[in-house]
């Protein structure tokens, strides 16, 4: 028995490996591999290489924004979106978690990065229907937009390369507030992009990305996740039913009537906990993923340590 959970255990090691191995040469810039295999971008590794395999779309950094003529309707509408932005910057809503409740995002509130969610991955969320009427009404005439918030990054601001985690989208910025300088930009895959305001751009964020705001003046954007193209029914199928699991389990909210999803619930109880282990005199790499490490220590153990039983039927 336990040489089968061996073999099973090995197999499924080598597997992932493979998978996250391509994920990790796919591009000219890379991360270093040991971060690519404990990153939430290897985990969905096998997931993603099903994406790429049946996208209609070219496995390129930038994407051609004609491949979705639908998003017209939201970049002609620019000046629309941009007056609910300034509102909610000026009554302070675009804003970074308080409550450590938005893991995907955590790393980022760290350079000053702030958001505000109108719908993720299902219904658009109380607040932003409340605060944002004209915007949410123009997103629900999209059906291709799955996700969609403000996003700010302030002056001197920097987001640090990275890859996204889900290859069932693709990521689509739309300039509200900018400073319309070069020095405002992102790169992807090593090419770079600025932003302009009224002017958008598709690309594919589980390329390594980074952005930076080398200016005096905030910027503002649309950020959307678009529904990747799939050249079958069945994968679409089942990228809408993958995309909606996991829409629900990773909601994060504004304000208090807007809804937490578990993946963020159990984020937010791990943070408190490891604020009070803090000074347990663990390593801070253990505080830090103390799951993670664990799950990846015992598989090694079972496949490589763990001793036969005398008797193998």
């Amino acid at each position: 028995m336990l040489l089968t959970a061996r073999l099973v255990l090995l197999g499924l090691l080598v597997g992932y490996t493979l998978c996250a191995l391509f994920v990790h040469r796919r591009g000219r810039v890379r991360l270093r591999f040991d971060r690519q295999f404990v990153d939430h971008s290897g985990v969905f590794a096998p997931y993603n290489l099903l994406m790429y395999a049946f996208s209609a779309v070219a496995a390129e950094p930038f994407i051609d924004r004609r491949r979705f003529p639908i998003m017209d309707i939201v970049q002609q509408e620019w000046e629309t979106l941009r007056e609910e932005a300034l509102c909610l910057l000026a009554q302070h809503h675009l804003s970074a978690s308080m409550q450590h409740d938005d893991a995907s995002f955590n790393s980022f509130f760290r350079q000053g990065w702030k958001r505000f969610y109108l719908k993720w991955y299902g219904d658009p969320l109380p607040s932003a229907v409340a605060l944002c009427p004209r915007s949410i009404a123009l997103l629900e005439r999209v059906p291709v937009i799955r996700g969609a918030m403000f996003a700010l990054l302030p002056p001197g601001g920097r987001l640090n390369p990275h890859r996204d985690p889900f290859a069932g989208s693709l990521r689509y910025h739309l300039g509200l507030i900018t400073p319309n300088s070069d020095d405002c930009r992102i790169f992807v895959d090593g090419s770079m992009y600025a932003w302009r305001d009224g002017e958008d751009v598709v690309f594919d964020e589980t390329y390594v990305h980074w952005a930076e705001n080398w200016t005096d003046q905030p910027r503002v954007i649309l950020f959307c996740d678009l529904e990747r193209p799939l050249r079958t029914r069945v994968v679409r199928a089942v990228n809408r039913h993958v995309s909606a699991f996991m829409g629900k389990i990773t909601a994060s909210p504004n304000q208090g009537l807007d809804r937490t999803g578990g993946v963020n619930r159990v984020y937010a109880w791990a943070h408190r906990k490891c604020t009070n282990e803090r000074h347990s005199g663990r390593p801070a790499w253990m505080r830090k993923r103390p799951v993670k490490y664990s799950f990846i220590l015992f598989s090694l153990w079972i496949i490589f340590l763990a001793p036969y039983p005398f008797h193998v039927h």
